[in-house]
């Protein structure tokens, strides 16, 4: 234990700056955000994510697209979802 306390003395920047980046990661983690979207036409889901972005002042992460298709009787059944991940600017 007494290395430990040894060496964060001796290297006092070093600590200080991990903490920073400790503080900073957490910080921009409790930020984040998420937002789904859901339709059955991929032009309703893309004017959905387009008012969406144009709503606020987002800063884009990431964006996730999946179309899950099943067969009900004779008719196929389209389903189109996004996952927007974003920070509130």
């Amino acid at each position: 234990m007494g290395l430990i306390i040894f060496y964060l003395i001796k290297n006092v920047d070093y600590f200080r700056h991990f903490f920073y980046l400790l503080f900073f990661i957490i910080n921009m983690v409790n930020k984040m955000k998420v937002k789904i979207f859901d339709e059955s036409d991929e032009l309703d889901l893309q004017n959905a994510i387009n008012t969406f972005l144009n709503s606020g002042n987002y800063d884009i992460i990431n964006i996730s697209y999946q179309v899950a298709i099943s067969v009900f009787s004779d008719e196929q059944i389209y389903c189109f979802s996004a996952m927007v991940v974003y920070h509130e600017g």
